[in-house]
């Protein structure tokens, strides 16, 4: 009995290895799906966290707004007039001085009249010479008539022959044709003597108007060329300075909205921190090219030079004294649109199709090159996208919370500051205004964006 239980088996247990491994194989999908997790968690918490495009906002509100066109000038008078001589010579008498004031008629140049006055004298002996000349013609002329009729008489009595009655008649044709010419010889020499006392009376120069002095190039014993068809030596100016006016430059793509009668405010450098008022009362037909003077000399335009026409306006303003050429900058009124809403000029930009106009010139370029690979077809492209710009939506950004919605506007007439929204912002709605880079390349519908302060605020701290 022992004996069989000595042989009989012991049975040793065995590990459950089976439970062991299904619970591992759980732990390591728990680990997995833990680390999946807290990498999403700390993805969406970077990404929440990431902080927003700096912006700074203003409020759209109502107002009046007048559209501006700015440009500088000079001031002159409305009436100013050159004198310049008829007559060459020399300059006996010049009684004024720059800025002495003159009367209309009153003697301002006198040129030496020595030669004038020999040809004055030269020309009545010519007219004398003239006159005795035609004495003489009118009595052989009589005395040729004379002859005539009696040679019409002995040769209708048959006693002289036909050779002597032509020569009586030659005689008599050739008589009236001396006298006819010393009759032309006086009305020459008339005409000469007139034009003689003309260029002597020319020699003395008299106001054409009332005023003063503006300007005076020439002093006593300068010669003087005359008038002729060549600009002759101007001597001075004449000019009334209670009437001034300021002689601006508006660019071609502002005259279209100038219009006679538009109010103008004009600041002057010589009188800083004063408004002049005034009125358009002239505005040129044709393009001044930059070279021009501000008096308004017109001249051929190139294509390479900026096309300005010249704007004329009226100093209201009489109780300050103002002098030629003074420099000043003026703003005209063109339009003015009461109680409309009103938002920065800088916060409208331009979208075509949710893509700024540098990223649609971007995908034309692209586009362009995939399709020839020629450079200059990139360029045109990038180029068309360009002039195309005033094609697309004029958008701005309205902030709400933390994230800005692109919404389309219909703008107006815009000052120096502010434009007018027709559609699309409301009074009080918080309205993107800065920076540039920000509203004209980075913003998109839903762009998250933090609050910057702006830099007057910090200055102030």
């Amino acid at each position: 009995m022992n004996q069989a239980l000595a042989s009989k088996p012991v049975a040793i247990p065995t590990p459950v290895v089976t439970r062991k491994k299904s619970k591992m194989k759980w732990i390591i999908i728990g680990s997995s799906l833990l680390v999946v997790l807290l990498g999403v968690g700390a993805y969406l918490k970077s990404k929440n966290s990431e902080p927003g495009l700096p912006v700074t906002t203003e409020k759209a509100v109502v107002k009046t707004i007048t559209q501006l066109v700015t440009a500088t000038g000079k001031v002159q008078p409305e009436i100013e007039v050159k004198i310049s001589p008829e007559v060459a010579g020399e300059i006996v008498e010049l009684p004024l001085k720059e800025g002495a004031p003159v009367k209309k008629g009153e003697l301002i140049v006198k040129i030496k009249p020595d030669t004038y006055q020999a040809q004055v004298e030269q020309g009545e002996a010519n007219l004398v010479a003239a006159r005795a000349s035609a004495v003489q013609a009118k009595s052989q002329l009589i005395k040729a008539q004379d002859d005539l009729k009696r040679a019409d008489d002995l040769f209708a009595k048959q006693l002289m022959s036909d050779s002597d009655y032509s020569t009586a008649k030659t005689n008599a044709e050739v008589a009236q044709a001396n006298y006819d010419n010393a009759l032309a010889q006086i009305r020459r020499s008339d005409g000469a003597l007139s034009q003689a006392h003309d260029l002597l009376n020319k020699t003395i120069i008299y106001a054409p108007m009332d005023g003063s002095v503006s300007s005076l190039s020439s002093e006593v014993g300068e010669r003087v060329v005359a008038q002729s068809s060549f600009t002759g030596t101007e001597i001075m100016r004449v000019a009334d300075l209670s009437n001034m006016e300021m002689r601006v430059k508006v660019n071609e793509n502002d005259i279209v909205n100038v219009k006679l009668g538009d109010h103008a405010s004009m600041t002057i450098d010589a009188f800083p921190g004063r408004k002049f008022s005034g009125t358009v009362y002239e505005i040129s037909s044709s393009a001044i090219n930059t070279g021009a003077s501000a008096a308004g000399s017109n001249q051929a335009l190139t294509t390479d030079e900026v096309a300005n026409f010249l704007v004329k306006i009226r100093v209201s303003d009489r109780d300050v004294t103002l002098r030629p050429g003074m420099s000043g900058v003026a703003d005209i009124e063109t339009q003015t649109a009461k109680d409309v809403i009103a938002i920065p000029v800088q916060s409208v930009t331009v979208r075509a199709g949710g893509k700024t106009t540098e990223e649609l010139q971007q995908q034309k370029a692209k586009e362009a090159r995939e399709k020839s690979g020629n450079e200059l077809d990139v360029a045109s492209e990038r180029e068309e996208a360009r002039r195309n710009r005033d094609k697309l939506d004029h958008v701005v950004f309205i902030k709400k919370g933390g994230v800005v919605e692109q919404r389309k506007v219909v703008t107006g007439i815009a000052d120096n500051t502010s434009i007018e929204v027709k559609s699309g912002v409301k009074a009080g709605e918080e309205v993107v205004s800065g920076s540039y880079a920000a509203i004209s390349r980075k913003l998109k519908n839903g762009s998250k964006v933090t609050l910057e302060r702006p830099k007057k605020d910090e200055e102030k701290k």
